[in-house]
C-alpha cells in the first residue's frame, strides 16, 4: 500500500493488535487491490521482508513507513547489515500504543489510517549546531564521593576537582588530579564552553601530610571546562539545569544516581550537534524601540535564560536553548517561532490526521498533544496494562507541549477537533505559565462565542488511570461538545494568519456569535484606544509600532489603527508624550480589524514663509505653547521659526545674517570656591 509515494509496511505484533489490510486501504482511500500485507512479526522472522521492501522502494524513488516505533534500531541494523542505504531513510509509526492495544482496539481503523496517512508525510529538515567538547571535566563536590567520582573518570576525561568542603577526605598519595577548594560564585555557558567564577578559591597544598592543606584564598578565580558534574547535592547552578547540555547534577547520597552521571559524561567528548529550536527574526521583534520597553513575553517565560534584551530586540541563544518553546507559544509577531517542527508543518500534520480520520469513518475525535518521553510513557502504561487510548482519541507527540500556542489550538478546532487535550508530565509544573495563558486564551475565545466549555484543556498528569479517567470518564468526554463543521482552509506560515482564518469560521457558525471577545490583560490581540481631545499628531506611536498597526498618511495629518495587527506590545503608550493611549485586550472577530480605520485627522498646518503644508495644526499650537518665549532660541520674533517648514526654517537662521545661526545661550558664569563661601555667609541658599 503507497500513501504519499511511500510504502506502508504494518505489523500485528503476533496478532496482538485487529488488523485488516483491506479495511485499512479503504479507510485510506484506496482500493482493496491496493491493501498492504499484514505482517505478523515483521522485526524478528520477516525482517528479511522488510529490508527487500525497504530496496524495492528505494529502487522505484519512493520511500517506506514502517508501523512500528519499539524496534526501530532492529529495523536500522537490518539494513546495515543488508548493505543497504536509501534515498529516503524510512519514517516509523506508532499504531500499537497509540491504537491497536486498546479496549477499543476493534473501532481504531479510522485512526489507524488517520495515523499511517499522518506519518506519510515529508518532514522538513531543521538546522542544528555544533558543540565541541574536548573532554575537559569539571567536578564540583564534597568527601570521598567527589573523589570517588574523579578517579572513574581520570583517564576518561581531564578531570579537576573543586571542593565544596573535603570533610574527611586524606591527601592524595598521587597528584594526578588538579584539586582546589572553593565556591562557584557564578556559571554560564555550555557543553564545550563553560566559564565559572570562583570564591575563597584555594589550591591544594602539595605538602599536606596528616590533613589537607590549602593555599591562600582568593575570590572570583576564573576558570573554563567543556563538562561540569555536580555533586554538591546543593541548589543547581543554572536555571532549568536539565535542559544545560554539559551540565550533570546527582545527589551525592544516590549512588545510583551519581554513576549514571558518571557514565555520561563519559560519553561528552567530541562533536556534538542539537536542533536549533527557535528561529528568530529582529525585524520585528517588539521588545523595544528608543530604549522605551514593550513586550517581554518571552523574557517572562524562558526557564533557561536563553533569551536576553539586545537593544530594541532580544538574542536568543540556540547553545542555552533546550527546545521548550515557550517563547514560541507566548510571542505575538513571530519573531520567535518554533522550528522543531514549525507551526504550520505541525498544523498539516493535525489537518491530515483530522481529515483522514473523518474520510475513514470516525467521529468526534480528540486530539491529544504530548511530548514525547515521560509522556508517552504513561501512554504506553495504560496501553499495556489499562484501557489504552479511545478509538476517537488522535495522539500528536510533539517535542514540547509548551510549544503549542492558542492560534494552533484553535485552529485544531476550526479544522474538526471535538476536544484538544494536552498531556504534559508533572515535572514541567514550573515551565506552564506560557502554555496556561494559551490554552485559557483559546478557551476564552471559543466559549465567547457560545461553544461549550472544555474544548480546550491542559492535563499534568503521569499516573495512566487518571489519563484513562479524562479520555474515558471525564464529563468533557463524556458530553456531546458543541463543534463546527471543519474549516478547509489550508495553514499557513503565519500563525495569526491561521488564527483569523480559524476564528472566522468559527464566528460563522457560532451558537452565540459576538463581534468581539473581551480578553485578559497581557493577551497579544486588542486594539489601542486614544484620546483624540489630547492628541497631537505628533505621529511618535507610529515610528514605535513594530507591526504597522498604527499608521500615517504621507499627504494628510492622519492616524489610522489596524486592530488584527495589533500585538498589544505598549510600545505606543509608553512612547506617546501626551500620554492619551490606552490598551484594551480583546479580540475582533469582524472582518473589519483587518482593514485600517482612521482615528484623527486634522488639517495641515502652512508655513508661514513658503505656504507649504508640513505639520499637523495641533502638534505646532502646542510647540508654541511649550517652547514660544520660554526658550532661548524662541524668543520674540524668532518664534516664527517654529511655523516655518524645515527648509524655511534653515534659511531664516542664515537669512538673519551675523553669527545667529551658531550663537547659544548664553554660558552661565564660572563658580568659584570664594563665591560659594560668599553665598554661605550672606544666607544664600546652594
Amino acid at each position: 500500500m503507497k500513501l504519499n509515494d511511500k510504502e506502508i509496511l504494518i505489523c500485528d505484533c503476533e496478532g496482538t493488535m485487529p488488523l485488516d489490510g483491506e479495511a485499512l486501504a479503504k479507510g485510506c482511500g484506496l482500493q482493496a487491490a491496493d491493501a498492504p500485507a499484514v505482517h505478523r512479526n515483521l522485526c524478528r522472522r520477516e525482517l528479511e521482508r522488510f529490508a527487500r521492501g525497504v530496496a524495492s522502494a528505494d529502487q522505484a524513488g519512493a520511500g517506506v513507513v514502517v508501523a512500528c516505533t519499539q524496534e526501530r534500531v532492529a529495523f536500522e541494523e537490518a539494513l546495515a547489515d543488508a548493505e543497504i542505504e536509501p534515498a529516503r531513510a524510512p519514517a516509523f509509526a506508532n499504531i500499537r500504543e497509540h491504537a491497536g492495544w486498546s479496549r477499543e482496539a476493534g473501532k481504531a481503523g479510522p485512526k489507524i489510517a488517520a495515523l499511517l496517512t499522518e506519518a506519510a508525510l515529508d518532514r522538513p529538515d531543521v538546522s542544528t549546531v555544533a558543540m565541541e567538547s574536548s573532554g575537559v571535566c569539571l567536578i564540583y563536590g564534597a568527601g570521598q564521593t567527589a573523589v570517588d567520582a574523579a578517579r572513574q573518570l581520570d583517564g576518561r576525561l581531564s578531570v579537576s576537582l573543586l571542593f565544596t568542603d573535603p570533610e574527611d577526605v586524606l591527601p592524595l598519595g598521587v597528584m594526578d588530579l588538579m584539586v582546589a577548594r572553593g565556591r562557584i560564585a557564578g556559571a554560564s555557558g555550555h557543553l564545550g564552553a563553560f566559564e565559572i567564577a570562583v570564591d575563597r578559591f584555594a589550591p591544594l597544598d602539595p605538602a599536606s601530610r596528616g590533613e589537607l592543606a590549602w593555599g591562600r584564598p582568593a575570590d572570583q578565580a576564573a576558570s573554563r571546562c567543556d563538562v561540569i558534574l555536580d555533586l554538591t547535592g546543593a541548589a543547581p547552578l543554572f536555571p532549568a539545569h536539565e535542559k544545560r547540555d554539559g551540565y550533570l547534577r546527582a545527589d551525592p547520597a544516590d549512588p545510583v544516581a551519581v554513576q549514571k552521571a558518571i557514565l555520561q559524561a563519559t560519553d561528552l567528548v567530541g562533536t556534538f550537534e542539537k536542533p536549533r529550536y527557535v528561529a528568530f527574526n529582529a525585524d520585528v521583534c517588539a521588545h523595544s524601540r528608543a530604549r522605551i520597553t514593550g513586550c517581554t513575553r518571552c523574557l517572562d517565560v524562558c526557564p533557561a535564560a536563553a533569551i536576553q534584551p539586545d537593544g530594541d530586540s532580544v538574542a536568543i541563544d540556540p547553545y542555552l536553548c533546550g527546545g521548550c518553546g515557550a517563547c514560541n507559544s507566548v510571542c505575538p509577531t513571530e519573531a520567535a517561532s518554533y522550528a522543531y517542527p514549525d507551526d504550520q508543518t505541525l498544523l498539516t500534520r493535525v489537518r491530515t490526521l483530522l481529515k483522514s480520520f473523518a474520510q475513514a469513518g470516525g467521529a468526534r475525535p480528540t486530539l491529544l498533544f504530548y511530548a514525547q518521553g515521560r509522556s508517552f510513557e504513561t501512554i504506553e502504561a495504560s496501553a499495556r496494562f489499562g484501557r489504552g487510548l479511545p478509538a476517537s482519541v488522535l495522539p500528536v507527540p510533539v517535542n514540547e507541549a509548551t510549544q503549542l500556542n492558542a492560534e494552533l489550538l484553535i485552529s485544531a478546532i476550526a479544522l474538526g477537533a471535538h476536544r484538544a487535550v494536552v498531556l504534559v508530565h508533572p515535572a514541567k509544573r514550573q515551565e506552564l505559565d506560557g502554555l496556561a495563558q494559551q490554552t485559557a486564551l483559546a478557551e476564552t475565545l471559543v466559549a465567547s462565542l457560545g461553544y461549550e466549555s472544555g474544548l480546550v484543556e491542559v492535563l499534568v498528569e503521569e499516573d495512566p488511570d487518571a489519563l484513562e479517567a479524562a479520555l474515558y470518564d471525564s464529563p468533557a468526554a463524556k458530553r456531546k461538545l458543541s463543534a463546527p463543521e471543519p474549516a478547509g482552509f489550508a495553514p499557513q506560515a503565519q500563525k495569526r494568519t491561521n488564527l483569523r482564518m480559524a476564528a472566522a469560521h468559527l464566528h460563522a457558525q457560532a451558537p452565540q456569535p459576538v463581534d468581539a471577545a473581551a480578553l485578559p490583560k497581557g493577551a497579544a490581540f486588542g486594539r489601542v484606544a486614544v484620546d483624540v481631545e489630547g492628541c497631537t499628531l505628533c505621529l511618535a506611536c507610529v515610528g514605535a509600532c513594530p507591526t504597522g498597526a498604527l499608521s500615517d498618511n504621507p499627504e494628510r495629518p492622519q492616524l489610522s489603527f489596524t486592530e488584527d495587527a495589533c500585538v498589544q506590545c505598549g510600545l505606543c503608550k509608553n512612547t506617546c508624550p501626551e500620554k492619551v493611549i490606552t490598551l484594551e485586550p480583546r479580540y475582533n472577530f469582524l472582518p473589519e480589524a483587518a482593514a485600517p480605520q482612521l482615528i484623527k485627522e486634522e488639517e495641515p498646518f502652512e508655513c508661514v514663509s513658503c505656504g507649504k503644508p508640513f505639520a499637523a495644526k495641533s502638534t505646532i499650537e502646542k510647540m508654541l505653547e511649550r517652547l514660544g518665549d520660554k526658550h532661548w532660541m524662541f524668543k520674540g520674533d524668532a518664534v516664527q521659526k517654529l511655523k516655518m517648514c524645515e527648509d524655511c526654517r534653515i534659511q531664516a537662521v542664515f537669512d538673519a545674517g551675523g553669527d545667529e545661526a551658531f550663537r547659544m545661550g548664553e554660558r552661565p558664569k564660572p563658580r568659584t570656591t570664594d563665591d560659594y563661601l560668599a553665598a554661605r555667609e550672606r544666607g544664600e541658599e546652594e
